[in-house]
């Protein structure tokens, strides 16, 4: 076993331990953000340079997916924190030293271009919306989006979280603790050097000598959020066994399957991101394709796990409305996916 996932599967009890207080305040316990960070859970896409673990995708997940055994919004937020973490080291060498100076800063992200930048002297300046920002409220820096004027080219930008204004709106069902607030850009200014042109951040670099940034940016990304779910059809498995009323033995088994399959789905999906980063090679339709697949049929396997076996105790409950949390976000729904994959696997990719 990896030392990270080691360190990861160590703290499973103190993060379930404080499960139930994060879903009641919808936040991380401090507890809780300490461990992670002690765990090495906050480096895991920090560039070696800057003191991080530079981890492969396959360590990533295995360490998330532990994350998740123990809390579902600790594993979702970490999940989010290592893809914002990874578009911070795109940025420039000044960039990437003032925002990992700080140890386990915690960088969140929404590339979803919902704001302006309009250019002002040595930067832009800033102003708009971005939803569904998780763990704003726990975060230090920010890489969202915005379209930069006169043309309207996507950008890619970082913002001390101090310099927005956190809405809290996150009032959910599912995944409380992780803070999926609105963050809120009124007439920011941002450097020049903490923007970057957004097309290249996504693309793949067959080049870079980290074979991290040699994946493109939405294959790495799913692979990554794939492992929440796996995690929490796992913990689902262990709350039933372990509960005062455990469900039939039926049920577990088929529960046990199947969060087998969602573990398989979420790994698969890292090992072939991996793969060909190793390689250096240009990603086909096919194989993009392959990576949603394995997102969409992992989270489908996971509700399914956590569905068979019910919700008996207060620890399934959460559990299940975690995984239901996770199926209705738009990249994860297996509709949405199967949506993505069906065409290419007919010849019709275009």
């Amino acid at each position: 076993m990896h030392e990270l996932v080691r360190r990861a599967a160590g703290i499973v009890p103190v993060l379930r331990a404080h499960a139930a207080w994060g879903d009641r305040n919808r936040r991380l316990h401090d507890d809780a953000l300490e461990a992670m960070a002690d765990a090495g859970v906050l480096r895991l896409r920090v560039p070696a340079e800057h003191g991080g673990h530079e981890a492969d995708l396959t360590t990533v997940v295995a360490v998330i997916s532990e994350l998740a055994r123990g809390d579902g919004s600790a594993a979702w937020t970490a999940a989010v924190w290592a893809i914002s973490t990874w578009v911070v080291g795109q940025f420039p060498d000044d960039v990437r030293r003032e925002v990992f100076a700080k140890p386990d800063v915690r960088v969140t992200g929404i590339l979803s271009p919902t704001a302006t930048a309009e250019p002002v002297g040595g930067g832009v300046r800033v102003n708009g919306r971005w939803a569904f920002t998780t763990g704003a409220p726990q975060s230090h820096w920010a890489t969202n989006a915005a379209l930069l004027g006169p043309d309207r080219t996507p950008v890619a930008l970082a913002i001390p979280l101090v310099d927005l204004d956190v809405v809290d709106d996150w009032h959910t069902t599912g995944l409380r603790a992780s803070g999926g607030v609105t963050t809120v850009a009124t007439d920011v200014f941002v450097p020049a050097e903490q923007v970057l042109r957004l097309a290249p951040v996504l693309r793949a670099h067959p080049d870079a000598s980290a074979p991290m940034f040699r994946a493109p940016f939405l294959p790495a990304a799913c692979a990554t959020v794939s492992a929440p779910a796996a995690g929490l059809a796992r913990a689902a498995v262990e709350a039933a066994t372990q509960s005062s009323t455990p469900s039939s033995p039926a049920r577990i088994r088929e529960a046990t399957v199947l969060a087998d399959e969602a573990e398989f789905h979420s790994r698969r999906a890292a090992t072939a991101v991996d793969r060909k980063a190793a390689e250096g090679g240009r990603w086909t339709p096919e194989e993009r394709a392959l990576v949603r697949r394995d997102l969409g049929e992992a989270c489908l396997r996971a509700r399914d796990a956590v569905d068979v076996l019910g919700a008996d105790s207060p620890a399934l409950h959460r559990i299940q409305r975690d995984v239901h949390a996770l199926n209705l976000h738009a990249i994860l729904h297996p509709n949405a996916n199967v949506d993505r994959y069906g065409p290419v696997f007919l010849g019709r990719s275009g």
